[in-house]
């Protein structure tokens, strides 16, 4: 009884009135003016226009109002039809595929990057010659898709300066925007030539939590550079890599948008058209409004579930989660 007693007792005093609430936000009323702005951005531009996703559940009619809310409002609730036509279409499971393999791709090839160029960065005593790498390593990631498309087609392209010197020498010129086979290899060099470095500021940052004290006691110890390396600084910042991968997997129905829009053509539509392109061309080039938002409602969900099973895998083999 009395320790039922006690029980109750700690739950009164948790418990937050609405007077003690009131007189806090009295206290810290310039820090809840400051927050009016962003908050008022999220209802404006996040929460708002979550009610178009009912149009993935209707047959939207752009003339049935006077305005867009009213158009929607008034169009026809047509149910699952249009989820029912996505799963039906022949060209669903390729998107589907193609999405994967990419995403796959880069997550294969690029997640390690930044890791090894963050530990190699993390080495460099000289500081001038540090900050000047991280400088050139960061620059590519201001620069749009279309000027990265841009550069790589001054170099890769049919007249590009690869192109020419093989030409030059003689050699078969290689198609690398037009050949199926080439394209995919080609979006996952791009990407991690613009992204690799800036990906790296995630991981520094981490670094720099570690606790001089570990290094000092290893070296005490006589454990070398890469001994340090492999038994400080990698399991210092396992919980951002376990985190940064749970991410990942979850945007792996997000191959890349921009960069696939700017540098795919026709010729590799087969092999490069993914969710977001197709989306694209349906909404805009056909006019289905519908059809595309229940497209990007199906890569959400599944975005969803990714990412909790990712997180409730990596909690019960790594013990270590997002939440």
């Amino acid at each position: 009884m009395g320790k039922q007693t006690r029980t109750h007792e700690n739950m009164k005093h948790s418990t937050v009135t609405l007077g003690q609430i009131i007189r806090y936000m009295r206290e810290y009323y310039p820090l809840y003016l400051m927050s009016l702005p962003g908050l008022a951005v999220l209802l404006l531009f996040k929460i708002i226009p979550l009610y178009g996703l009912t149009l993935a559940f209707k047959d939207f009619n752009m003339f049935a109002g006077t305005n867009v809310m009213d158009s929607i409002i008034q169009s026809d609730w047509v149910g699952l039809a249009h989820f029912e036509k996505i799963f039906t279409r022949p060209e669903f499971l390729l998107i589907i595929a193609n999405t994967l393999i990419i995403s796959i791709y880069k997550l294969a090839f690029l997640f390690m990057m930044p890791i090894v160029l963050a530990l190699l960065l993390n080495e460099v005593r000289q500081v001038y010659f540090k900050r000047t790498i991280q400088t050139l390593v960061y620059m590519p990631h201001f620069l749009s898709w279309v000027v990265v498309f841009g550069l790589f087609y001054t170099l890769l392209g049919s007249f590009g300066v690869v192109n020419q010197l093989l030409s030059d020498l003689g050699w078969q010129k290689i198609s690398f925007f037009t050949d199926p086979g080439l394209f995919r290899s080609l979006l996952v060099m791009s990407e991690g030539w613009k992204e690799t470095g800036w990906s790296t500021i995630i991981f520094l940052a981490a670094m720099t939590s570690i606790s001089p004290e570990l290094y000092e006691a290893a070296v005490i110890d006589g454990a070398g550079r890469y001994k340090r390396m492999w038994h400080i600084t990698i399991p210092g910042i396992l919980p951002v890599i376990v985190l940064i991968f749970i991410l990942k997997v979850g945007h792996v129905l997000n191959a890349g948008f921009e960069q696939v829009l700017a540098m795919y053509n026709p010729a590799v539509y087969e092999v490069a058209d993914i969710i977001q392109t197709y989306v694209y061309r349906v909404s805009l080039g056909r006019m289905d409004f519908s059809l595309g938002t229940a497209f990007g409602l199906f890569e959400s969900v599944v975005a969803f579930i990714l990412i909790v099973g990712s997180n409730s895998i990596s909690r019960r083999v790594l013990g270590r989660s997002i939440w």
